[in-house]
C-alpha cells in the first residue's frame, strides 16, 4: 500500500562517504521510517514502524520524476538506501532498472541482509552492481541487542540468506560491521573464521561518527556532517581509529580480503 508522500523527495544528497565516494542517495521507504531492524545506532533516529512485510512504498513513477532535477548526475555511484531497510520495497527491481537507465550510473544498495532468504529479493538485488550487507554481531546476544531486530529474525537466518546471497550474486559484495565497542580477540577470530568462508569482495569496519537523533529524522538519510543539528540528537562513543585500524589490519593479512575503515573519523556532536 502507497503511503501518503505528497511532500516527500525521495532523492537525497549527493553525499561524501568514507565508503563510497560522493553518491547519490535514492529513498525507496519515504517518510515513515520503516525497517526490519531498530539499530540501537541508527543515524535516522528510532524506526517508527518495523515489519518483514514486502509492499510498495514510493512508486517507481515518483522516483523517476524526483531523479530528473539531479541531472547530470555527476556522482561516484546512486545509493539505495534512505529511511530504513530498501528491500523491503516491493518495487526494488524496478527501482533500480529505472535509476540506472536514467542516470547510466553504478548502483549500490545497503541492506541488513535480513531478507536475503527470500528469493525475489535475491533477485531483485542482482541488478545493482554494488550491494553492501551489515553483518554487526556474530552472536545471537549481541545482535539481539544491537541491531534490534523485529520479531522471529535471528542470526541463524540473517547468515543463511547471506550465504545463499553469496553463491548467486556475481557484483561486488561488501559486509560492513559497526563497532560500538573493542572486539575480543576471540571474537575477532570467530569474525574472521566466517569472512573467510564468505570470501566478500570487501570489509568495511565502521563505528558511530555521527550522532544519533532522539526521534526519527528524516533530515539525517544524508546529513554526514559533524556539525549542529536543529533537533536533539545523542552521541556514540566511537571505536579509536587505532582499534580500528588493528582490527582492519588483522582481517586482511588473515583473509587477503581488501579492508576498509573511517581513518578521519568525524567529532560527534554535543548538540542535547
Amino acid at each position: 500500500m502507497l503511503h501518503n508522500q505528497r511532500f516527500f523527495n525521495s532523492i537525497y544528497g549527493p553525499v561524501k562517504s568514507w565508503r563510497f565516494g560522493q553518491s547519490l542517495g535514492i529513498d525507496p521507504i519515504g517518510a515513515v521510517s520503516t525497517c526490519s531492524f531498530n539499530c540501537v545506532y541508527c543515524q535516522l533516529g528510532e524506526i517508527e514502524y518495523q515489519t518483514t512485510t514486502r509492499q510498495v512504498f514510493i512508486s517507481t513513477e515518483q522516483i523517476q520524476q524526483d531523479l530528473q532535477p539531479f541531472a547530470p548526475w555527476d556522482v561516484d555511484l546512486v545509493t539505495v538506501s534512505g529511511s530504513g531497510e530498501p528491500t523491503l520495497a516491493q518495487n526494488l527491481a524496478d527501482i533500480l532498472t529505472a535509476a540506472k537507465a536514467i542516470t547510466e550510473k553504478p548502483l549500490a544498495v545497503l541492506t541488513n541482509g535480513s531478507l536475503l532468504t527470500d528469493p525475489d529479493v535475491r533477485a531483485d538485488l542482482m541488478i545493482a552492481d554494488r550491494v553492501s550487507v551489515k553483518l554487526d554481531a556474530i552472536a545471537p546476544s549481541f545482535f539481539q541487542r544491537i541491531n534490534r531486530p523485529f520479531d522471529g529474525l535471528d542470526l541463524g537466518q540473517l547468515w543463511a540468506g547471506l550465504w545463499q546471497f553469496r553463491q548467486q550474486y556475481s557484483g561486488i559484495l561488501s559486509i560492513q560491521t559497526m563497532l560500538l565497542s573493542t572486539w575480543s580477540d576471540q571474537q575477532q577470530a570467530d569474525y574472521i573464521t566466517l569472512m573467510q568462508r564468505l570470501l566478500p569482495d570487501e570489509i568495511q569496519i565502521n563505528t558511530p561518527t555521527r550522532p544519533k537523533p532522539t526521534r526519527h529524522e528524516l533530515d539525517a538519510r544524508g546529513n554526514h556532517t559533524s556539525g549542529s543539528r536543529p533537533y536533539p540528537v545523542r552521541s556514540l562513543k566511537p571505536v579509536s581509529v587505532e582499534q580500528l585500524q588493528i582490527f582492519c589490519d588483522r582481517i586482511q593479512s588473515t583473509t587477503g580480503i581488501p579492508t576498509r575503515y573511517p581513518q578521519h573519523q568525524l567529532i560527534p556532536s554535543t548538540q542535547a
